[in-house]
């Protein structure tokens, strides 16, 4: 009977144990992920190379000013401590705060005509999903940008900004969230920096005087399907994708296009 009672103590140790494992995979996906559920299994598309610089938090201010504030793009890693504003933009914390708030909603096309007001809880429930591949950038609808900064005002103070800027400029915010496959296509504006909160954004980049060939109401992902493959080695852009906890810089008018490869949420801080 002893005997008896030990094994099945031993088994009930054992089940709770494997339960108590799941439950902390479980927690842990989501912390990796906030809750925005990505699927590597779902990706539009691969990593790609890496053709920008990538540079640690030992990069001072007056290299950042020597040799890429003006000249070319850089990626900087470990530069600020956005833990906390990572934890606020999961999708549970998202939604409790904002989800009644409205969101203005742009087409995904080069110049953004068509806007929508939409409440937020709405977009991730029903407009938050993969981009297809025949759909036109004036069909699709982005969240990036025109937010309200007095009403997320409780989002944006707890964001740590990248501390380099430029002489005589100050930052604006722009802050996205985006199903797998969307993107901004070629574009281009003034200076400024782009980090990743969840998920992964593959960048593509051009400098100011090479003008990428593209059609302005296709997607980023049409391009990377039917035009990207094609380009001779000359023609490619710079590139690479980042990461939760990496800062992308670009130059003043660099042309650049998007691509999220999963449920991605990102914000720029555009100089100006």
């Amino acid at each position: 009977m002893e005997e008896y009672c030990c094994v099945l103590f031993t088994v009930v140790c054992f089940i709770s144990l494997l339960s108590v494992q799941s439950e902390n995979s479980h927690a842990n996906a989501l912390t990796a992920d906030g809750g925005w559920l990505s699927t590597r299994s779902s990706k539009p598309a691969d990593e790609g190379p890496c053709t920008v610089e990538v540079r640690d938090q030992s990069l001072t201010y007056s290299q950042f000013i020597e040799r890429y504030a003006y000249s070319r793009p850089v990626i900087i890693r470990g530069l600020t401590d956005n833990t906390k504003f990572q934890f606020q933009c999961s999708k549970n914390s998202l939604l409790q705060e904002f989800g009644d708030r409205m969101v203005r909603l742009s087409t995904a096309n080069t110049y953004s005509y068509r806007k929508v007001d939409v409440p937020f809880q709405e977009f991730v429930e029903h407009l938050l999903r993969p981009q297809s591949l025949d759909v036109l950038g004036s069909d699709t609808l982005y969240f990036f940008g025109d937010n309200n900064f007095t009403e997320w005002r409780s989002l944006f103070q707890n964001y740590v900004p990248p501390p380099y800027t430029l002489p005589g400029t100050s930052g604006a915010y722009s802050f996205g969230i985006a199903g797998p496959g969307t993107g901004v296509p070629f574009h281009w504006h003034g200076p400024g920096y782009s980090e990743v909160v969840y998920g992964r954004k593959r960048w593509f980049l051009y400098p100011p005087e090479k003008a990428p060939n593209f059609h302005p109401n296709k997607t980023t992902l049409s391009w990377v399907v039917d035009t990207y493959p094609s380009l001779n080695q000359e023609d490619r852009p710079i590139e690479c994708t980042i990461h939760p906890g990496e800062v992308l810089y670009f130059p003043d008018r660099w042309w650049h296009a998007t691509l999220n490869l999963d449920t991605s949420v990102f914000i720029s801080t555009f100089l100006g």
